[in-house]
């Protein structure tokens, strides 16, 4: 089948994307960034459009010739009103498929009571998004999954830390009483699939899950067995507000508190199959047991086989928003560091040095200081230092690399990052690698930062006397962590 993928950059539908090759399918990627499936393995394989569910012209162009859409979306963690925005995609989107004689669209959602009232902000707007997909012409999969557990999946990237840091913890009464049936990525991948051979799934809404149903201590107590870990000490009471353990999971986890809320909110409902929506009465499936998909899990964790992360979602910024090279920002201000170093080393190996930098790797110089800003942005409610890199080694455009973004990678004369800690006004550090025409290797170092109002100049011009030290030190060392000189 000729099959549009929206949201195939993201955790699901970046591995979605090759297994409906591997099926025979011809698959057009919908992405409002394109460049960020560069480097992918199966980038050559697929066609890739530039659209926006916001944008319904740009859908109107992308699904020409589509017989099925994946609708892979959600502005949970992305937008102040993420209600509102998933509205408006789900609206775009429905219309748009129809225009184009879509014949289905499969969609993603949660599971929950429909009673809307019942549920949380988040789950309620999955299943209104859900609605509007199906108020039209165009027949509607709907499948609902609860805790995704594979690795790189924000939910279990949330269960991962809080067992491994917290040896003893003390969580709402929910953690103990709520139920959820969790499943592992490897079947809901299966099921996305298999669903589109079924024309009888068509127009459905089914529910998929786990062969258990435990509560939250007892999929931690599965993770501390998977991991080898002794049991974790969990006291319920009856003080802790979601708001409150959202804040708790956004210092302990690399969660941001942003993307915390909304799962925590969630996790007050119970999450179960209903028997007649069960997705096995129309395709037979035995999906994986807890303990077996989280050891899958850690096993890709340890062995750095991460294809996707919650992390690679992100609000990414628009073809119209300035970029930090534009030197007037349409009036604006722009602050900058320049440092620059010369070595007789090679240019490829200095961009190595460069590209590898953060994660457990580090950054070189002043490490204390960087450890501390993490925690100080952790604190008002950033993605702090705890998301680390998806690869030690390996970058490509989108990645998440500590509190920064790579927003540009062209190995090995460019990587430009953009920061996502919490600060009043826009920042990007850039590294530059060229030969200068003696043969040597230069490597130019950039920081630039544009203040939002008089908080951003004080910002700047208090951490300045800080940031030239860090700045100048940190470009010295990354051409000394480079290899050796040619010869």
């Amino acid at each position: 089948m000729k099959i549009a993928v929206i949201g195939a950059t993201g955790y699901v539908g970046g591995r979605l994307v090759p297994d409906l090759v591997e099926a025979g399918h011809e698959v057009r990627c919908v992405a409002r960034t394109p460049d960020r499936l560069e480097g992918v393995e199966w980038r050559s394989e697929v066609d890739v459009v530039e659209a926006d569910v916001l944008d319904r012209a740009s859908l109107d162009r992308a699904f020409e010739g589509i017989e099925v859409v994946f609708y892979l979306v959600h502005a949970m963690g992305k937008a102040d009103d993420f209600e509102h925005t998933d509205r408006v995609g789900a609206e775009n989107t429905r219309r748009a498929a129809q225009a184009a004689g879509v014949n289905r669209i499969v969609y993603l959602g949660g599971l929950g009571e429909d009673d809307p009232d019942e549920l949380s902000d988040h789950l309620a707007s999955r299943h209104e998004v859900g609605r509007i997909l199906a108020d039209g012409a165009v027949a509607v999969t709907e499948l609902r999954a609860a805790v995704i557990i594979g690795s790189g999946s924000a939910s279990f990237e949330m269960l991962r830390h809080l067992a491994e840091v917290l040896p003893a913890m003390v969580c709402p009464r929910w953690v103990t009483r709520t139920r959820c049936q969790p499943i592992a990525i490897a079947d809901v991948l299966y099921y996305l699939v298999a669903v589109i051979e079924r024309p009888d799934t068509a127009g459905e809404i089914l529910e998929i899950g786990g062969p258990t149903v435990l509560t939250y201590r007892e999929m931690m107590d599965s993770y501390a067995r998977a991991a080898g870990l002794s049991r974790r000490l969990i006291v319920p009471v009856p003080l802790l507000t979601p708001r409150l353990s959202s804040h708790w999971i956004n210092l302990v986890t690399p969660l941001p508190y942003g993307l915390a809320r909304p799962l925590v909110d969630s996790l007050i409902n119970d999450v179960v199959v209903h028997p007649d929506r069960d997705v096995r009465r129309f395709i037979p499936h035995d999906p994986f047991p807890i303990d077996q998909a989280i050891a899958r899990a850690l096993s890709m964790v340890q062995d750095l086989q991460i294809e996707t992360s919650w992390i690679d979602s992100s609000p990414d910024r628009t073809p119209a928003s300035p970029m930090p090279q534009d030197p007037d920002w349409a009036g604006g201000t722009v602050y900058q560091d320049r440092q620059e170093v010369t070595t007789s080393k090679s240019p490829e190996a200095v961009f190595a040095a460069v590209a590898g930098v953060g994660g457990t790797r580090g950054w070189y110089v002043a490490r204390p200081l960087w450890a501390l800003r993490g925690w100080s942005d952790k604190l008002v409610g950033g993605v702090g230092m705890r998301r680390g890199r998806r690869h030690p080694d390996q970058l490509r455009v989108g990645d998440a690399l500590d509190f920064f973004r790579v927003e540009e990678h062209d190995p090995p004369c460019v990587l430009r990052l953009r920061a996502e800690m919490k600060v009043p006004g826009e920042a990007w550090l850039e590294w530059r690698v060229s030969t200068d025409p003696d043969g040597a290797t230069r490597l130019a170092q950039l920081a630039r930062f544009h203040p939002r109002g008089i908080s951003g100049r004080l910002y700047w011009w208090t951490l300045l006397p800080i940031h030239k030290v860090i700045w100048r030190r940190l470009a010295e060392r990354l051409v000394e962590a480079a290899g050796p000189p040619p010869g």
